[in-house]
Parts: C-alpha cells; structure tokens; sequence
C-alpha cells in the first residue's frame, strides 16, 4: 500500500453524520410532512388507495354503529 501524503489539502473531510461526537442533526417535522406528504398522495392516486381508505372508513365506522 502506498503511503499517503500528510496534507491538509489531501485529506478529506467526512460529513458531520460520520464524525465521531457529531450532534446528530434534527429535521422540523413539518419538513418531514412537506417531504413525504406528496409522495403519500402521489401512490395513492396511482394504486387506488382513495378508494380503499374510504371503504376501510366505512367499514369503521359501520363496526362503531355510525
């Protein structure tokens, strides 16, 4: 193996995820909403899933006696 130069320029940075004693980063949870929200619609109009939920609902609230 060849050894590797000793430079600030040639070694290189790992992001703070990696890091030893990094503070683990933290997201707002309306970001994590924002993100997956469209998504979460995007399948369900895809896979028919609007409809699903909507009978998986009724049938609720049949068992509930609504």
């Amino acid at each position: 193996m060849a050894p590797q130069p000793m430079g600030s320029t040639s070694r290189r940075r790992r992001p703070a995820f990696t890091q030893p004693g990094a503070a683990e980063p933290t997201r707002h949870p309306a970001v994590a909403v924002a993100m997956a929200l469209p998504c979460a619609v995007l399948l369900a109009i895809l896979f028919g899933g609007w409809e699903q939920m909507a009978n998986q609902a009724q049938a609720v609230a049949e068992l509930i006696g609504h």
